[in-house]
């Protein structure tokens, strides 16, 4: 027998179990410990605590319940270490400012969601870090924007809206032979269908309020990668500026991984009929799809991922007004901006998400007016494809 059962577990498994503890009571579901701080025996013991942070200080630090997260995290991608954070955002943020400093240079694929374009082209100049958007798809364009200064890569793979991929192993190569950290954004494809770290990135970041929650309920975040990388930015830097994930939170994110593999599993296979489904109708001008075999990355989806996953992105004739009236016809999915919800929810990113960027900005991208996100649920395929019918019916008038 090992001393280390969890090594040799099973995803789903650790997702039930992994990073456990239990306290005196031996509570089966895991604990809320819903504190700010902690109680010292002595003095000595609250000096040695402060000295060695060997042990609970205060939750902005760490907590119980926010620790089982980052460990059950931890585990099921396979890294060094993790720390939790209070959004999606601020897992992005902290990831990247944890260790960049005034001088260095960050190049990051263009498609990316509209507050993650924010973070490299608005926020990081800001602080004296240099940035370069390229087409991710383009492995000499990565090359191509190495400069001497140049610390890490970042790109979301698919990405949003467009399911763009980058070929995370070919750019990994490139940034590693210029001494530069690869930080991939995973929430699309989830840790079920794509590993990051063992294709060669060193920092992988998941917005938790997407899948991992899974039930529209809770915000959070979580930044995975090297011990080294946790222990000598990542702490401090969130120890210092507070984006801590709540322990309530915490612990709904633990009880929405237990059935991650369940809902990711029902949903992608929703997804590729969905995306079938709408291929052969009227009005629909093309469907983005990573599963399908006309997908432009076709071979490298299949070669990196396992999954396809629950994203379906699709351009409708007539722009935003048929775009409009698609939405406002639907009955059972949902217009939100949220997505990997139980609930099959849709969005027009031109006017919501992307919003923020210039019209030729989101041409280059290629989000048309016409164009609809849409994140499948689990629901039942017969009612989503009535649903959609129905909608393209609205859409479709003259």
């Amino acid at each position: 027998m090992t001393d280390n059962p969890e090594a040799a577990w099973s995803p789903e498994t650790r997702l039930v179990h992994g990073g456990t503890v239990r306290s005196a009571f031996a509570e089966t579901s895991e604990a809320i410990f819903l504190t700010q701080s902690y109680v010292y025996a002595s003095a000595e013991q609250a000096e040695e605590r402060f000295k060695s942070e060997a042990g609970y200080i205060y939750s902005r630090y760490a907590n119980p319940t926010v620790a089982m997260f980052e460990e059950r995290m931890r585990l099921l991608e396979g890294a060094e270490a993790a720390r939790a954070t209070a959004t999606g955002m601020a897992a992005v943020t902290s990831s990247l400012l944890c260790f960049l400093k005034a001088g260095d240079h960050v190049v990051a694929g263009r498609a990316l969601f509209g507050s993650c374009r924010f973070v490299v082209e608005d926020l990081c100049p800001r602080f004296g870090i240099a940035s370069t958007l390229v087409d991710g798809r383009d492995i000499g364009a990565w090359q191509k924007a190495m400069r001497p200064n140049t610390r890490a890569f970042f790109f979301e793979t698919p990405a949003n809206p467009t399911l763009d991929l980058v070929d995370i192993a070919a750019v990994a190569a490139i940034a590693h032979a210029a001494g530069a950290a690869v930080v991939v954004d995973n929430v699309f494809a989830t840790p079920m269908l794509q590993k990051p770290l063992k294709l060669g990135a060193d920092i992988v970041v998941y917005s938790a309020t997407k899948h991992i929650d899974g039930q529209g309920r809770c915000l959070g975040g979580i930044v995975l990668g090297s011990q080294a990388y946790v222990k000598d930015h990542l702490h401090n830097f969130l120890k210092h500026t507070g984006p801590s994930l709540s322990p309530f939170n915490a612990w709904v994110m633990l009880k929405g991984l237990e059935t991650l593999p369940i809902r990711v599993r029902a949903q992608c296979e929703t997804a590729a009929r969905v995306a079938d489904h709408l291929a052969g109708q009227r009005g629909v001008e093309r469907v983005l799809y990573c599963g399908r075999p006309d997908y432009p990355q076709a071979v490298l989806a299949k070669r990196q991922m396992s999954g396809f996953g629950q994203v379906v992105t699709f351009e409708l004739t007539g722009g935003k007004a048929a775009s409009f009236r698609f939405l406002n016809a639907l009955r059972l999915v949902k217009i939100s901006n949220n997505l990997g919800d139980a609930k099959s929810l849709i969005t027009h990113p031109a006017t919501t998400t992307h919003q923020r960027l210039k019209p030729e900005a989101r041409a280059e991208l290629g989000i048309s007016d016409g164009m609809l996100r849409l994140s499948v649920g689990l629901e039942s395929y017969d009612d989503l494809a009535a649903d959609i019918d129905r909608a393209l019916a609205a859409s479709n008038i003259r």
